[in-house]
């Protein structure tokens, strides 16, 4: 993942952290702005359940009083009191009708009872109560004279019913002759009615684990969820006989949230559109001359230390435009001067070569010009030291047409020759020096071993090395050329001495230019120039670090 967005671009990449940003924005606001409304309407169902409570309560007392007021105004009335006194039911259920018709609520019933709950007589609809004896009249005596209210369960039914006695004047204390029952039932109707005026609030009555009425279907109160109040229904002595529980459906306020997280989900949509296009526009303005800097780093990569990009305001970036193109300019000069020293150092260090190379063919003709002139020599000395003269000069010769050959580009071919001829030919320039010194050299190099190189390259290779090695021996000693070949491996040549051997801090930079040590005269490029030549060649050239007696070279050429 990480290697995907790291390929992107730059305005892909502030483009996808900006739907980000937004994103986390308006998930952490609408979280919180949610989590605030399912508490607000947590809070407000709680209280209109509360205000439901406390209409329903309303409702009840008014109901209740106009029971009350009903039954106190039958008590009272002289007719009916009288017809109370026959205790006649006809005769007491004709003198109340009319009065309970014109007061009474529809639905409301009335019953007539003796002081010890036997029912008298009855108007209104009460169908399903028991008329023959009513107990709730003995529960009320210790009320009387006051009236009693309450409600009361029987067989899976509930009625809310008032008690008021009815006494007769009589020598000494006022008789209770009658009881009269007003009371409602509690049915769906009633649930209904309440929740009409409550504003929507569903009620349920229960007695036990009976459900006596209620609003809601029984998968409803199974499957919704709500806030709810409960209450105890008593009786007229105070015991309850049944639990009313008002509740709120959580559905409206959840179908608000929903509306809410859809308004959230579009306002993110859009916020989301305009953001990444507002930001489109502004990062393009912020990555255009980055991707300009872009190209023009790709083109000082090639070479093109011309490329300039374009100096915009005093910003960050037009910042960095103008110290881009202030570095480019350092390159520009930089790289003008080092070609300008690179040019000068070659000329020095062909010139050093050239040097290096003429030194001892040089050698060899002065020497054998001074030996010629100041010593009296046999003719076959002589001759000797002509023909070293004239290979000398001869040497010095190709090396100035190599050098005019390298000024116009062409290289000398390589050919093949005997490398026992091509050691003899080196050994040849130096042997009037062994001669002086005391050295003598011994070669053991097969006759058949052949090599296909460029000749004066190497014969130089192998003067050098016999040279490097009769400098290191002032005193006399022995040098040994030896070859052999080794199956696909090459040509393996071995020039040893039993001088002083190579000093250990000289090892390491023994190959490298100007380093030197014990030799009055040398420069320190000859080994460097000589392995410079042997891989140029295909092959290499390198100390034995085993060989204890002195210094062994040992040269690998292709064979």
């Amino acid at each position: 993942m990480g290697g995907r967005i790291s390929s992107l671009s730059l305005l892909w990449k502030i483009l996808f952290s900006t739907s980000i940003a937004i994103t986390a924005m308006f998930a952490v606001l609408g979280w919180i702005i949610q989590d605030q409304f399912v508490r607000t309407a947590s809070v407000n169902l709680t209280d209109e359940v509360r205000v439901s409570f406390q209409a329903y309560e309303s409702l009840w007392r008014a109901r209740a009083d106009q029971l009350a007021t009903v039954s106190m105004i039958l008590s009272r009335m002289p007719d009916v009191r009288a017809a109370f006194g026959t205790g006649d039911e006809a005769t007491i259920r004709d003198t109340a009708r009319e009065v309970w018709e014109k007061l009474a609520r529809p639905g409301a019933f009335f019953l007539v009872a003796d002081p010890r709950g036997r029912v008298v007589s009855s108007l209104g609809g009460a169908p399903n109560l028991k008329l023959h004896q009513f107990p709730a009249v003995l529960e009320a005596t210790h009320l009387f004279p006051k009236q009693a209210a309450g409600f009361l369960a029987q067989e899976h039914r509930m009625y809310q019913i008032v008690i008021t006695p009815v006494y007769v004047a009589t020598a000494a204390d006022p008789a209770l002759i009658n009881v009269l029952i007003a009371g409602f039932e509690v049915n769906s109707d009633l649930a209904r009615e309440l929740k009409d005026s409550t504003g929507g609030s569903d009620f349920i009555f229960r007695s036990g684990p009976q459900v006596i009425a209620s609003t809601l279907s029984a998968d409803a109160r199974d499957s919704a969820e709500y806030t709810q109040f409960a209450t105890q229904l008593a009786d007229v002595s105070g015991k309850p006989v049944g639990e009313l529980r008002i509740l709120r459906s959580f559905d409206a306020a959840r179908r608000r949230i929903g509306a809410f997280r859809t308004k959230i989900v579009l306002m993110w949509a859009a916020a989301v559109l305009a953001g990444l296009g507002l930001t489109y526009l502004l990062a393009r303005r912020i990555v255009r001359p980055v991707q300009a800097l872009d190209r023009a780093a790709s083109e000082l990569s090639r070479g093109n230390y011309d490329v300039r990009v374009a100096d915009h305001g005093q910003d960050e970036i037009g910042r960095l435009a103008g110290t881009f193109n202030s570095m480019a300019a350092s390159i520009r000069s930089a790289r003008e001067d080092l070609i300008r020293q690179e040019r000068i150092s070659t000329i020095g260090r062909l010139s050093t070569s050239i040097i290096h190379d003429l030194r001892n063919p040089l050698a060899a003709i002065y020497g054998g010009a001074e030996m010629l002139v100041d010593d009296d020599l046999s003719p076959q000395q002589v001759r000797r030291l002509a023909a070293n003269i004239y290979r000398s000069s001869r040497r010095v010769q190709e090396m100035l047409q190599e050098l005019a050959a390298v000024t116009r580009g062409r290289a000398q071919a390589a050919e093949s020759c005997a490398l026992r001829d091509l050691v003899l030919a080196a050994a040849g320039t130096i042997t009037h020096r062994a001669e002086k010194q005391n050295v003598k050299i011994t070669f053991d190099v097969p006759a058949d071993l052949e090599v296909t190189v460029d000749r004066s390259h190497m014969e130089r290779v192998f003067e050098n090395l016999l040279g490097n090695a009769i400098d290191v021996l002032p005193g006399g000693g022995t040098i040994r050329v030896s070859a052999q070949r080794r199956g696909t491996d090459g040509v393996f040549v071995a020039i040893e001495d039993n001088g002083p051997g190579i000093p250990e801090e000289l090892r390491p930079r023994l190959f490298q230019p100007f380093a030197t040590a014990g030799k009055k005269n040398g420069i320190g490029l000859g080994l460097a120039l000589s392995r410079q030549t042997v891989l140029a060649h295909g092959g290499d050239i390198w100390v034995d670090r085993e060989y204890l007696e002195g210094a062994r070279f040992v040269v690998r050429l292709p064979a």
